[in-house]
Protein backbone atom coordinates (compact mmCIF):
# COMPACT_ATOMS: atom_id res chain seq x y z
CA UNK A 1 0.00 0.00 0.00
CA UNK A 2 1.75 3.44 -0.56
CA UNK A 3 1.55 6.53 1.29
CA UNK A 4 -1.34 6.80 3.58
CA UNK A 5 -4.07 9.22 2.24
CA UNK A 6 -4.20 12.71 4.94
CA UNK A 7 -7.62 12.33 5.88
CA UNK A 8 -6.44 8.50 7.19
CA UNK A 9 -4.70 7.55 10.64
CA UNK A 10 -4.36 4.58 12.70
CA UNK A 11 -5.48 4.61 16.16
CA UNK A 12 -2.71 4.41 18.70
CA UNK A 13 -3.64 6.33 21.83
CA UNK A 14 -5.56 3.43 23.73
CA UNK A 15 -5.56 6.20 26.79
CA UNK A 16 -8.26 7.99 25.89
CA UNK A 17 -10.04 6.43 22.31
CA UNK A 18 -8.89 9.00 20.84
CA UNK A 19 -6.06 9.80 18.13
CA UNK A 20 -3.20 12.19 17.50
CA UNK A 21 -4.49 13.96 14.15
CA UNK A 22 -2.39 14.35 10.98
CA UNK A 23 -0.06 17.53 11.36
CA UNK A 24 -2.09 18.67 8.73
CA UNK A 25 -5.31 18.69 10.59
CA UNK A 26 -6.23 20.76 13.09
CA UNK A 27 -6.44 19.11 16.61
CA UNK A 28 -9.92 18.17 15.98
CA UNK A 29 -10.82 16.26 12.89
CA UNK A 30 -14.56 16.30 13.48
CA UNK A 31 -14.55 20.34 13.05
CA UNK A 32 -14.47 20.47 9.27
CA UNK A 33 -15.06 16.76 8.67
CA UNK A 34 -18.91 15.48 7.59
CA UNK A 35 -17.98 12.03 8.04
CA UNK A 36 -15.91 10.20 10.40
CA UNK A 37 -15.92 6.46 9.44
CA UNK A 38 -14.36 4.06 12.08
CA UNK A 39 -12.58 1.23 10.48
CA UNK A 40 -12.22 -2.42 12.96
CA UNK A 41 -9.34 -4.61 11.91
CA UNK A 42 -7.25 -7.19 13.32
CA UNK A 43 -3.74 -7.04 11.77
CA UNK A 44 -2.87 -7.12 7.95
CA UNK A 45 -5.38 -9.99 6.86
CA UNK A 46 -6.36 -10.25 3.16
CA UNK A 47 -9.96 -8.98 4.32
CA UNK A 48 -8.78 -6.14 6.69
CA UNK A 49 -6.40 -4.94 3.66
CA UNK A 50 -9.25 -5.53 1.43
CA UNK A 51 -11.75 -3.27 3.62
CA UNK A 52 -8.78 -0.54 4.05
CA UNK A 53 -8.42 -0.39 0.27
CA UNK A 54 -12.47 -0.51 -0.28
CA UNK A 55 -13.12 2.23 1.95
CA UNK A 56 -10.60 4.54 0.30
CA UNK A 57 -12.07 3.85 -2.95
CA UNK A 58 -15.46 4.34 -1.83
CA UNK A 59 -14.99 7.48 0.19
CA UNK A 60 -12.73 9.27 -3.07
CA UNK A 61 -15.72 8.37 -5.36
CA UNK A 62 -18.61 9.53 -2.61
CA UNK A 63 -17.71 11.68 -0.34
CA UNK A 64 -14.78 13.71 -1.81
CA UNK A 65 -12.79 15.69 0.90
CA UNK A 66 -15.64 15.65 3.30
CA UNK A 67 -14.38 12.98 5.61
CA UNK A 68 -12.14 11.44 8.33
CA UNK A 69 -11.06 7.55 8.06
CA UNK A 70 -9.88 6.18 11.43
CA UNK A 71 -8.42 2.64 11.48
CA UNK A 72 -8.24 0.77 14.40
CA UNK A 73 -6.16 -2.34 14.85
CA UNK A 74 -7.54 -4.72 17.72
CA UNK A 75 -4.22 -6.72 17.80
CA UNK A 76 -2.84 -3.30 19.00
CA UNK A 77 -5.14 -2.21 20.83
CA UNK A 78 -8.07 -4.48 21.93
CA UNK A 79 -9.71 -2.37 24.38
CA UNK A 80 -11.13 0.00 21.68
CA UNK A 81 -13.22 -2.35 20.23
CA UNK A 82 -15.79 -2.35 23.51
CA UNK A 83 -16.95 1.46 22.84
CA UNK A 84 -18.40 0.81 20.13
CA UNK A 85 -19.74 -2.46 20.42
CA UNK A 86 -17.32 -4.64 18.05
CA UNK A 87 -18.26 -8.16 17.58
CA UNK A 88 -16.80 -9.58 14.25
CA UNK A 89 -14.32 -7.57 11.79
CA UNK A 90 -13.70 -5.94 9.54
CA UNK A 91 -16.36 -3.37 11.09
CA UNK A 92 -16.94 0.12 9.60
CA UNK A 93 -18.56 2.47 11.96
CA UNK A 94 -19.94 5.46 10.71
CA UNK A 95 -19.60 7.94 14.04
CA UNK A 96 -20.63 11.34 11.95
CA UNK A 97 -23.17 12.32 10.47
CA UNK A 98 -25.38 10.55 13.26
CA UNK A 99 -26.81 7.75 13.61
CA UNK A 100 -23.96 5.84 13.93
CA UNK A 101 -23.72 2.90 11.35
CA UNK A 102 -22.25 -0.27 11.74
CA UNK A 103 -21.14 -2.26 8.36
CA UNK A 104 -19.51 -5.72 8.95
CA UNK A 105 -17.39 -7.39 6.26
CA UNK A 106 -14.52 -6.03 3.79
CA UNK A 107 -17.16 -3.47 1.83
CA UNK A 108 -16.74 -5.04 -1.09
CA UNK A 109 -20.08 -4.74 -1.98
CA UNK A 110 -20.35 -0.98 -3.04
CA UNK A 111 -23.79 -0.89 -3.22
CA UNK A 112 -24.36 -2.49 0.04
CA UNK A 113 -22.32 -0.39 1.47
CA UNK A 114 -23.93 2.94 0.10
CA UNK A 115 -26.75 2.00 1.86
CA UNK A 116 -25.59 1.00 5.14
CA UNK A 117 -23.92 4.13 5.12
CA UNK A 118 -26.74 6.07 3.85
CA UNK A 119 -24.93 7.92 0.71
CA UNK A 120 -27.83 5.53 -1.45
CA UNK A 121 -31.53 4.45 -0.58
CA UNK A 122 -31.78 1.03 -0.36
CA UNK A 123 -33.58 -0.91 -3.44
CA UNK A 124 -37.09 -1.66 -3.52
Amino acid sequence: MGGMDPSVQKMKNPDNGTASPPESEASDPTSATAWLLRLYIAGQTPKSLAAISNLHRICAEHLTDQFHIEVIDLLETPQLAEGDKIIAIPTLVRKLPEPIRKIIGDLSDTEKTLVGLQLKPKAV
